[in-house]
């Protein structure tokens, strides 16, 4: 206790004023003040209570009382005791020195909180969130039937037997290419476009982050889920009351050496300034990524350098290569005044082997298939839809009905490595109120429709290689009070093969590509961090689902949710 000790005697020197000359009676008053208001300011702080800080000035009051009394009572000793002068300097580092050694006692000692938790405890960092939603999807009274699409597909074979698609969209324009009486992992019929589906859904994510070290961080977050949706967390109510199960979404390393470098890898969010016009809000990237992001002009103006490569199939053969995704991104995030805050990020996306090319793993002498036979699949468990497609298989390879499409192998026509740009303002003038405007747009640069046919054998007659999005939003740029709100509004075209179906938002027309429209969405906090959202998506195919001009899809999709976050 020598420390609190040493406290103790500044307080006593401090508030011994009586024994002073007139002299030194200002500095000594200035120094008095000044331990005076160092106590105040730990008790401010909680390093000390209000009770022991008391305590503390009493004792001090009574060492003070009992020098004054042993100097009066003592004839020898001179009635006048002058203290030297104190320079400003000095009289701040004995401050600053009595200070750190109250908190370091006090963080040892832990007698300035008695009750509070272990010291690691507060190294970990708790977040959640659950979501109620009701969905209602409400198909277009002239959507073409499931049951067209497969008599559509057939109205194109290729010169070597295989059926090939050049419509820009994924047969048939369903999710899974599944059949009309299959379902999906939630239980949802897939086969109908024309009837009219309500679900009511629910997600909930739990997650920690703790700081390991003051450059090292680790996170592990868990949400409901499967492992077969990469693109949603939600799972669909009724299924007679069985239980649901948790998934690893989130499991990371985060590395910061210095203030403007970050390292992460595993499982990690979306490390890219971007919209869920080509990254879906609940997928998460595996592997590395790493940040520059400098400060200039005081913190005003930050730019920023990302690359990440991230492994998508590592089975592959040798001879075509794993699969994989590899970006950088430079941007800047500019605070140009107190009411205005731009971003911009311009981004280039590069997917490697993920197009398809024919399939010749096939021994035509003994009918049999190869190892390694449909390495160029673009798995039914994989896409959404919308991306232009064709067989890597031949008819010449298929047993039994050469023509029955369960035995057609579907690969990507395309190339894809897009280019996007992306844009947000946010306008402060009217706090709390906000303005927040977003724009996006995309180009896949590697669509050639010349290189599909070289590679295919296929000749595309429609399809896009384009996409873009508009946004604006009024309101609070969080839900987090009683009261706050926000009112949006998003029109966005996505072209078939601007970007890849399986990664892009999953809501919007039911999830893929081949798609435009508008959504209205509105958010009210009816608690602190409690809101009700609704929101209204509108969406229609662009080129014809099928072979056949005139065919259409459209769907109306209504959410509206309770969401709470802790």
């Amino acid at each position: 206790m020598w420390k609190i000790k040493t406290c103790t005697l500044a307080v006593a020197v401090a508030l011994a004023l009586p024994a002073q000359a007139a002299d030194d009676r200002q500095s000594m008053e200035l120094l008095r003040q000044t331990t005076l208001d160092l106590i105040d300011a730990l008790v401010e702080t909680g390093v000390l209570t209000r009770a022991k800080a008391d305590a503390l000035i009493k004792q001090a009051e009574a060492k003070a009382a009992d020098k004054v009394a042993k100097a009066a009572a003592d004839p020898a000793r001179p009635a006048t005791v002058r203290v030297p002068y104190i320079p400003e300097s000095v009289r701040n580092d004995i401050r600053d020195q009595v200070k750190q050694e109250v908190l370091a006692q006090a963080r040892n000692e832990r007698w300035a909180a008695p009750n509070s938790l272990p010291e690691w405890v507060s190294r970990i960092q708790w977040e959640g969130d659950v979501r109620v939603r009701y969905q209602s999807d409400m198909f277009a009274d002239d959507n073409t039937p499931a049951a067209y699409y497969a008599g559509a597909n057939m109205a194109a074979i290729d010169r070597n037997g295989r059926p090939s698609i050049a419509d820009g969209s994924s047969p048939p324009y369903v999710t899974r290419n599944a059949a009309a009486t299959e379902t999906d992992s939630e239980g949802r019929a897939l086969g109908s476009l024309n009837e009219d589906q309500q679900r009511w859904r629910v997600r909930a994510r739990l997650g920690l982050t703790a700081q390991v070290a003051d450059t090292v961080s680790a996170g592990v977050r868990l949400a409901t889920g499967n492992t077969n949706d990469r693109v949603s967390t939600n799972q669909t109510l009724g299924q007679n009351f069985n239980k649901y199960s948790f998934v690893v979404d989130r499991a990371f390393i985060r590395y910061d050496p210095v203030e403007w470098l970050t390292v992460s890898g595993g499982r990690i969010a979306n490390p890219w300034l971007s919209t869920d016009l080509i990254w879906d809000e609940d997928l998460n990237f595996e592997g590395l990524a790493a940040t520059l992001k400098p400060s200039l002009d005081s913190g005003r103006l930050r730019p920023f350098l990302t690359a990440g490569w991230f492994p998508l199939r590592i089975d592959a053969p040798k001879e075509h290569g794993s699969r994989s995704l590899s970006a950088v991104q430079v941007g800047v995030d500019w605070e140009a005044r107190r009411d205005l805050r731009l971003k911009f990020g311009a981004a280039q996306y590069k997917f490697d082997n993920v197009e398809g090319r024919e399939d010749r793993r096939f021994d035509e002498f003994m009918l049999q298939r190869l190892p390694g036979y449909g390495q160029y699949e673009y798995g039914s468990g994989f896409r959404s839809k919308g991306n232009t497609l064709f067989t890597t298989n031949n008819r010449l390879e298929q047993p039994g009905n050469p023509f029955d499409s369960s035995n057609w192998i579907w690969g990507l026509a395309s190339r894809f490595e897009p280019l996007a740009l992306t844009a947000a303002i946010d306008i402060a003038r009217f706090d709390p109120v906000h303005v927040m405007l977003s724009a996006e747009y995309i180009k896949n640069t590697a669509f050639d429709r010349k290189e599909i046919q070289r590679r295919t054998g296929v000749r595309l007659s429609d399809g896009s290689d384009t996409a873009y999005l508009y946004r604006i939003a009024v309101g609070m740029p969080s839900i987090r009070q009683l009261g706050d709100w926000q009112a949006s509004l998003t029109y966005r075209r996505v072209g078939s093969d601007a970007v890849l179906d399986a990664f892009t938002d999953s809501d919007f027309g039911l999830g893929g590509t081949n798609v435009k429209g508008y959504t209205l969405g509105f958010s009210y906090g009816i608690e602190q961090n409690t809101a009700i959202g609704l929101r209204w998506m509108s969406a229609d195919s662009i080129d014809s689902p099928t072979l056949v001009s005139g065919d259409k899809f459209g769907v109306d999709t209504l959410q509206m949710d309770l969401s709470v976050r802790f």
